[in-house]
């Protein structure tokens, strides 16, 4: 069994502690008064009596019973473990500066390559059915967006985090791919993939990218690598002296060589788009890739317990009320 909100069972002590102070409070002041203890000291109370006096546990347990029913208890419906075929896939993206240079079409506009990325990744990953899917980011030095899950609406809110300018700007290939191994290298996956996208070459970081493609090598996982942008000069958009925006031509240099040797180390492939369908196109090579079973630790339904707490919760109130009035009625 578990429970949905177990911090309300915070509320339990403190009402306990509060029922002990109220009766000991109460326990020092008499119901009547006598000149001697010895007139009433060998009376003995009946059954009867001593029922009445702790008929107030009664309603201890009812609120505590109540409370227990506000976490929403729940057993998990041993038919609905999660459990699919798929691949480990993570995918690595390069979110330094020169990846805000707009040489691609996004709906027929001119949009800067970060966000045609994320537009064909969010594609990618809402086609995607049981691959477990991972996001890494990179400029200076690797990050990771989000672990593997399969959990997609949480991966695309999280796909959104990826911008430029959240590290300091550099392009480190290698600690991408160091990153991404971290993500994979305990999965039970036969499948494991990296799909790295940059527009640059390896310029800072303390891992050479070669020495992760090694790595991954030797972890038995593939490493796509994509060359994106357009080759000789690109726009890339600057502030003037006025605060407009204008487009100067840049060259952006890919180190192809670098990015073949990564991708033929692992068993993967390279590949250089220029537009956006292109883009497309790559991310569905991964389709014939080998599947494997993946077993989540969760379930999608669970059987709902609260309402047997609550019942039991009134049905004890009830008795209270019951017995208050009837054979344990107090006359004042």
């Amino acid at each position: 069994m578990t429970l949905h909100d177990p911090l309300v069972l915070i509320l339990i002590p403190i009402i306990i502690l509060l029922f002990l102070y109220n009766r000991k409070k109460q326990g020092s002041v008499a119901a009547f008064k006598f000149s001697s203890g010895e007139l009433v000291g060998k009376l003995k109370g009946s059954f009867k009596l001593k029922l009445s006096q702790n008929l107030i546990y009664l309603r201890l347990l009812t609120v505590v019973l109540l409370i227990f029913a506000l976490t929403r208890p729940q057993t998990p419906v041993a038919d609905s473990k999660i459990q699919s075929e798929g691949i480990d896939i993570v995918l690595a993206i390069d979110c330094s500066t020169s990846m805000l240079a707009e040489d691609f079409k996004l709906g027929g506009q001119r949009q800067n390559r970060v966000e045609v990325v994320k537009n064909v990744v969010r594609d990618f990953i809402k086609g995607r059915k049981n691959d477990r899917i991972a996001i890494v980011a990179f400029a200076s030095r690797a990050y990771t967006v989000c672990p593997l899950t399969l959990d997609y609406g949480w991966l695309l809110d999280n796909l959104e985090r990826v911008k430029t300018g959240l590290v300091e700007d550099g392009t480190a290939i290698g600690s991408g791919i160091a990153t991404s191994l971290n993500r994979l290298k305990d999965a039970k996956a036969k499948s494991k993939v990296v799909i790295l996208l940059t527009d640059g070459r390896n310029n800072t970081g303390k891992i050479a990218p070669l020495t992760a493609a090694e790595a991954a090598k030797a972890l038995k996982i593939k490493v796509y690598t994509i060359g994106a942008g357009g080759k000789g000069p690109v726009p890339y958009p600057v502030k003037d002296f006025f605060g407009n925006t204008v487009y100067q031509p840049i060259q952006i240099d890919i180190d192809e060589d670098t990015l073949i040797k990564i991708a033929n180390m692992t068993g993967a492939k390279y590949f250089r788009v220029t537009d956006t369908e292109s883009l497309r196109k790559i991310y569905k090579e991964i389709d014939g890739l080998e599947k494997t079973v993946i077993e989540e630790k969760g379930y999608l339904e669970y059987n709902e317990l609260f309402s047997v707490f609550l019942i039991l919760a009134l049905s004890i109130l009830v008795l209270d009320i019951v017995l208050s009035n009837t054979i344990l009625r107090k006359i004042p």
